[in-house]
This record gives structure tokens, sequence and C-alpha cells, in this order.
């Protein structure tokens, strides 16, 4: 197992209000809460309905914002047409909306390192519809000059990315000044960093997350990067025994919307499948791992 893996503070408080509420009246989440099947079906039988930001409407008085939070806009907009507003976003993408809020009230242009069309991207940019959205060279080569530049990033994004990206926006308007705030959640920093010293360990890593989990597929990118073979699961069902012909431990990591209990029973079925956990030997410098292996 990863030192650090699974659901962050955020997403758990996020999870936690959201089924609060629910249980004391009707309510509809706007979108949703987190990206992560299970969490879904969990507020589904909890009778969470379903509904959307951008919608003119929802069947219940009650309304939640989910953690990927939104813009002042759309919370305000909900409220004034008679909805009653429960907002779970997590206090790090808050933290991301003061600091592009910051630098465009300071004169600068705003730059959102992250994946457009994320609802976490639109939420940020949904209060200034002039800010860039960059993720990838082209779309910096993109980007007008402008006298002064102010970024933020995506909280899941990983920060090699982010600070190879803030380089090549500073190559590309070498005459601006761009002033970088970095937005990068700590869990996300925290997982990305287990799984570098997990994949010194093990010859296959399995990332349990959400289908369409950012953070979870981005475990998986870096996993294949580090030079290990790497799938992402969301339940046991879905792992196949051939991913482990030739791989004698197997490192488990988890996206930051995934539950606990998801992540057991993963572990669970390998443990099924033949396998034991192991512990692995302490670390004899700062940095290193230290957690349990599970050899196959």
């Amino acid at each position: 197992m990863a030192k650090h893996y699974g659901m962050c503070f955020g997403v758990r408080d996020a999870l936690a209000e959201a089924e609060t509420v629910a249980s004391r009246r009707p309510a509809t989440i706007l979108g949703e809460l987190v990206h992560n099947e299970v969490v879904r079906e969990r507020l589904d039988k909890a009778g969470v309905r379903e509904g959307q930001l951008e919608a003119e409407g929802a069947p219940t008085p009650d309304v939640i914002v989910t953690a990927h939070g939104a813009s002042d806009r759309e919370r305000k907009r909900w409220a004034s047409i008679g909805y009653r507003v429960t907002d779970t976003t997590c206090p790090l993408v808050r933290k991301a909306h003061a600091a592009l809020a910051g630098l465009v009230l300071e004169g600068y242009t705003p730059v959102v390192i992250g994946k457009r069309g994320h609802v976490e991207v639109r939420g940020l940019t949904g209060d200034f519809p002039g800010a860039f959205v960059v993720l990838d060279e082209g779309e910096v080569e993109s980007m007008p000059y402008a006298e002064r530049f102010g970024v933020v990033a995506q909280t899941t994004q990983p920060i090699e990315r982010v600070e190879d990206l803030l380089d090549k926006i500073r190559r590309r308007h070498p005459a601006s000044e761009v002033v970088f705030k970095d937005t990068v959640c700590q869990p996300t920093k925290a997982r990305q960093k287990a799984l570098e010293s997990l994949c010194k360990e093990v010859d296959f890593v399995l990332v349990v997350g959400g289908h369409n989990s950012n953070n979870s597929r981005q475990l998986v990118e870096k996993a294949r990067r580090s030079g290990c073979r790497s799938e992402r699961v969301t339940r046991s069902g879905e792992i196949d025994i051939e991913w482990f012909s030739d791989a004698r431990v197997v490192g488990v990591t988890a996206g930051t919307s995934t539950l606990e209990e998801s992540v057991e029973e993963v572990v669970g079925h390998l443990e099924s499948l033949g396998g034991r956990r192991e512990e692995l030997p302490r670390p004899d410098t700062a940095g290193a791992f230290s957690g349990k292996k599970l050899a196959v």
C-alpha cells in the first residue's frame, strides 16, 4: 500500500455534509459530489437527487454545490431563485478561487493551468470569463501578450506538469510579469510523492478510483512514466488477473475521492487470488517508502 492514498479530508467532509442534509430533507446535488461511482451510488441510496449546476431549477428546495466548487455567480443565482444552498466545496478549492480573485483584483490577466471543461476549472473561470485555461504547450502558444499574468492551478494537477507549463508561459512571454500562486492541494502532492516511492518497490501499480476521476488518472499516468505497469479500477470485479502474470509485487494506491471500503475490497480480492500483504523495509533516509506491499 502507498504511504498516502485514498479519500482526502475535503471529499470526506463533503460526503458527510451531503448525507447529513439528505437525512433531514430532500436534496439535489448539482453535478457529481466527487468523480467516483461508488460514492454516487451511496448518495443515491441516501435519497439524494441528481441535477446540474447550469440548470434552471431542481426537483427539491435544497441544492448542494459539489466538492469541486462553483463560481460565485452560480451560487448566487441558485439562492436568488429561492433554493436553499448547501456548499460542500473543498476548502483547498476555495483557496484556489480566492487566489485567482486576488490576482485579478491586483490587475493580472488570469490563467488557470488545468483541464478545460473540468467542473473545478469551470468554477474557477466562471467569474472571470476572460481567463486562459492551459494544459499543453499548444494552449500556451495561443495565449496573446499581456503585461501581467496571474497563474493558479487546478488543485489535482501534478505539480511537475504545472511547473513545466509555468516555465513555458514565461518563455513564451519573456517581457511579461508572471506571478504564480501554488494551488495544487497537499493531498494530491502527497499521493503523487508516495506513488514515486511505491514504484521503486513494486512491479505493477493498481490505482483504485473513479472512471472520470482526474487525480486517479494522473496516478496511473505517473506510474507508467516511472516505468511501472499500471491500471485503474473502481471495483474488484474489473481486475484482470492476467495483469499480474509476470509481477511479483503489486502496489496499491487510490485517488482522493476513493472510499476506504473500495480500497479494502480490491485488496481483499487480490488476497483471495493468492496474494499476501507483507511489511516493506523501514526507510533509512527521509522520504523513502514505508508501508505494506502485496506480494502475488
